[in-house]
C-alpha cells in the first residue's frame, strides 16, 4: 500500500476545476457547474471578481510580504473599516477560521488572568458545534468524530446543548472564562439560535462576569443579509472571529474584541507569521469595497427572499427526500431524510455543487452576488435531482 503525494485527509470528490466565473466553476474536462458550495462559504464574491483580481494584481506588483514586526498599511485600514462597520474596537489578523478562535479563546483566559483570576479558564462551548481543527478547537467543539484518535481531549471546554439557557447557567463555575456561540450553527447542519437565546447568553455573560465569544467564521461578512449574523438579534459579543468570506477566496481570519476584552493582549503575547499580509489585506479591502456599498446588503437579503421562496415549495415537494428547510438568508439547510450524501451526489449529477453538513444536512451557501437566474437554474436541479432520488 502506498500513500498518496497528497495526504489523503480528505474524500475528494472526483473533480479537477480550472477555472471559475461568477458562480459557475469549469473542470479541466470541459464540465460546468453552478457553485452553491462557495468553497464552502469563502467565495462570497463568487469566482474571478474583476475588483478582487485588480487588487491583488495591483498590490503583488508591489509587495507580498514582510511580517508583523513592522507596520501594515492595508491592515490598518481594514481594521479600522471593520470596527467602523461592528461592535468591536480593535482587530487582530490571522490566516484561518481556527486560528481567529484560538485568539479569541486565549484572549477570554488572559482577560481574567491578567487581572489576577489565575483559575479562570474554562470556556463553555456548545454540542454540535465547530470551531475548526486544531487541537484546542475540535476539544471544544467536542464532536467524537473530530476528536477520534486524537486523545487527550485539550482541557478547558464544558460543552451544554445548543439553545439551553438553564443548562449553560448550570455549567457556570467559578473557573468559568467565557462562553462560545455560533449564531447558526454551521458544520452542524445549518441550526439558527433563537435570537431570545443569544441575547440570554448576553445577560448571563454580563451577571457572570464572562466574556461573550461569538464565532462567525461561518455566518459572518452578508452571509445571511445582515454584516454580521448576530444584528438580527440586536445583541453584541466582546470578542468575535471571522474567516471564510472575508478575503472572497483569499485565507485571512479576524479576531475582533472591545477594547475591555483586548486590553490585555499587549505586545508579545500573541502573534502571527503570515496574517495580515499585504496580499491579504488587499483582498479583505476589496470585499469590503463591495459588501460596503449601500445596495448590497439589500440585493443579497432580495435574492435570498427570493431564493427561500422558490426552494420551500420544492422541499416540501419531494417530503422522502427532504424533510425540511432552515438557516437565514444565503445560509440554508436542507435536512434530508434520505442520507445527504447521496443527495448531494444527484446534485452533482445535475451540475450542481453543495456542502453537506452534519444532522443530515446539506448546505446552500452560494456566492452572495447570486442572481435570480441562478437561483431558478439551483432549484430545477435541486427538483430534478430528489425526483430522480425519489424515483
Amino acid at each position: 500500500m502506498s500513500i498518496s503525494a497528497v495526504m489523503p485527509t480528505y474524500a475528494r470528490t472526483d473533480l479537477v476545476f480550472d477555472r471559475g466565473q461568477g458562480a459557475m466553476l469549469y473542470t479541466t474536462d470541459g464540465r460546468s457547474f453552478l457553485d452553491f458550495g462557495a468553497g464552502i462559504a469563502v467565495s462570497s464574491l463568487g469566482h474571478a471578481h474583476p475588483h478582487l483580481i485588480a487588487a491583488l494584481k495591483a498590490q503583488a506588483e508591489k509587495l507580498w510580504h514582510t511580517s508583523n514586526l513592522y507596520r501594515i498599511a492595508g491592515q490598518e485600514k481594514l481594521a479600522a473599516r471593520l470596527v467602523e462597520n461592528s461592535f468591536a474596537d480593535t482587530v487582530f489578523f490571522c490566516n484561518s477560521g481556527a486560528e481567529a478562535m484560538e485568539c479569541s479563546v486565549k484572549m477570554a483566559r488572559r482577560y481574567h488572568q491578567a487581572q489576577g483570576a489565575k483559575d479562570k479558564y474554562r470556556v463553555i462551548t456548545a454540542r454540535g458545534a465547530f470551531h475548526g481543527r486544531t487541537l484546542a478547537m475540535i476539544s471544544a467543539g467536542g464532536q467524537d468524530k473530530h476528536l477520534d484518535g486524537f486523545a487527550p481531549k485539550v482541557d478547558g471546554f464544558d460543552q451544554v446543548a445548543f439553545g439551553n439557557l438553564n443548562e449553560t447557567r448550570a455549567a457556570i463555575t467559578p473557573q468559568t472564562a467565557a462562553v462560545v456561540v455560533e449564531p447558526i450553527l454551521g458544520e452542524g447542519g445549518i441550526v439558527p439560535a433563537d435570537p431570545e437565546y443569544l441575547k440570554g447568553l448576553r445577560a448571563m455573560a454580563d451577571e457572570f462576569g464572562l466574556l461573550l465569544i461569538f464565532d462567525e467564521v461561518q455566518t459572518g461578512v452578508g452571509r445571511t443579509g445582515k454584516l454580521f449574523a448576530h444584528e438580527w438579534a440586536g445583541v453584541t459579543p466582546d470578542i468575535m472571529a471571522l474567516a471564510k468570506g472575508l478575503g472572497g477566496g483569499f485565507p485571512i481570519g479576524a479576531c475582533l474584541a472591545t477594547e475591555r476584552a483586548a486590553k490585555f493582549l499587549t505586545a508579545g503575547t500573541h502573534g502571527s507569521t503570515f496574517g495580515g499580509n499585504p496580499l491579504a489585506m488587499a483582498a479583505g479591502n476589496a470585499v469590503l469595497d463591495v459588501l460596503l456599498e449601500p445596495a448590497f446588503l439589500k440585493d443579497v437579503n432580495a435574492v435570498a427572499t427570493y431564493l427561500w421562496a422558490k426552494l420551500t415549495p420544492v422541499v416540501a415537494k419531494h417530503s422522502k427526500v427532504f424533510e425540511g428547510i432552515r438557516g437565514k438568508g444565503l445560509m440554508i439547510g436542507l435536512k434530508c431524510k434520505a442520507p445527504n450524501g447521496e443527495v448531494l451526489a444527484r446534485f452533482l449529477d445535475q451540475g450542481l455543487l453543495a456542502v453537506g453538513a452534519g444532522d443530515n444536512a446539506i448546505r446552500i451557501i452560494p456566492p452572495l452576488n447570486i442572481t435570480d437566474a441562478e437561483v431558478d437554474a439551483a432549484v430545477a436541479m435541486i427538483d430534478r435531482a430528489a425526483a430522480s432520488l425519489a424515483a
